[in-house]
């Protein structure tokens, strides 16, 4: 599959996750079989004035390419300064937000809000298009609500001024992350544009992601919190798309193994400080479902160091074979 001249390695794409799709996840996520991912969202405002955290944001390595950067805003001059700006990490796309639920980022009139205001999303993207000399894409919703679903006109926009590609998560900004998912609405964005459709939300196992195909006859699925704890999840898809088996989740021991690579890898990108802060979270979302999980996220929230979690994680498993 092509997003522009992005050559896109298979279906499956790793979500932008604000504060937990950062490069350490990424390259993991690659490792298991991700064919795309896209950074955490950055702030074209913030970027273009010289933000030093939105710089490390955007850096993007070898091991997760082909890779696109993702920015938010709500001024089409300085979404177009900020892409321009961005192509000096090398994206292989760059993608524009227009789904972002937190009140953060809606309220200033970005992200979903902007599904609001379609002459200026259709500004924005017309700005960014024609600023960089890469493939850009959009990510949105189904609407602001269940009142106002206006997808299929967003994405006929999006086309109209030169995206490459779209990604539509099949929720409205009122439901958040509720369910149920709309297929409907996705496969009527598929039928109504001659770009490439990513069905996005919900997608959580194989069959959550076939789910997704088959409903909407998407060009490709993106997978976001389903991830989180389960980065495996792209290698059992796409097993299950090459041959229709089934792989089921690694065994206890090689979890704590992947758990253990992964947050060693964040200390190796952020240091031990910030990095066994940011590995609190992801600790805790390696052990849901595991025996005793409750106790065991609360020790989580204590740790500092890879010792700590190598002390949990010796302790989960002896505990799971008592069991």
């Amino acid at each position: 599959m092509n997003i522009g001249n992005t050559k896109i390695k298979n279906n499956l794409i790793l979500g932008p996750m604000a504060g937990v799709a950062d490069m350490a996840f990424r390259e993991l996520c690659v490792a298991f079989g991700a064919g795309f991912t896209v950074s955490e969202m950055v702030s074209a405002k913030g970027f273009t004035m010289g933000d030093r955290k939105s710089a490390e944001l955007l850096t993007l390595s070898e091991k997760e390419r082909p890779a696109a950067i993702q920015l938010f805003g709500t001024s089409p001059a300085i979404m177009a300064e900020a892409a321009k700006k961005s192509l000096e990490f090398e994206p292989d796309a760059i993608d524009i937000n227009m789904g972002c639920p937190a009140p953060k980022v809606a309220n200033t009139g970005a992200g979903s809000a902007l599904m609001k205001d379609l002459p200026l999303a259709k500004d924005i993207i017309a700005a960014v298009v024609k600023a960089v000399d890469v493939p850009v894409t959009v990510k949105f919703r189904t609407g602001w609500d269940d009142e106002h679903i206006n997808a299929v006109e967003l994405a006929k926009i999006s086309e109209g001024e030169g995206a490459a590609a779209i990604t539509v998560h099949g929720r409205t900004r009122q439901q958040m992350y509720a369910f149920p998912i709309d297929y409907e609405t996705i496969a009527a964005v598929k039928e109504s544009v001659h770009i490439p459709v990513i069905g996005n939300g919900g997608i959580r196992d194989v069959q959550s992601a076939e789910m997704m195909l088959n409903k909407t006859g998407c060009d490709a699925i993106m997978v976001a919190q389903g991830a989180l704890g389960k980065p495996w999840l792209f290698k059992q898809i796409v097993a299950y798309q090459k041959d229709g088996m089934l792989l089921p989740d690694p065994p206890l021991e090689e979890q704590m193994q992947i758990m253990l690579t992964h947050i060693k890898k964040i200390v190796a990108y952020k240091g031990e400080k910030i990095g066994m802060r940011e590995a609190r979270k992801h600790a805790a979302w390696y052990l849901k479902g595991v025996r005793g999980a409750a106790a065991y996220r609360r020790k989580c929230g204590a740790l500092n160091s890879i010792d700590d979690l190598e002390l949990l994680a010796k302790e989960v498993i002896k505990q799971s074979k008592r069991g």
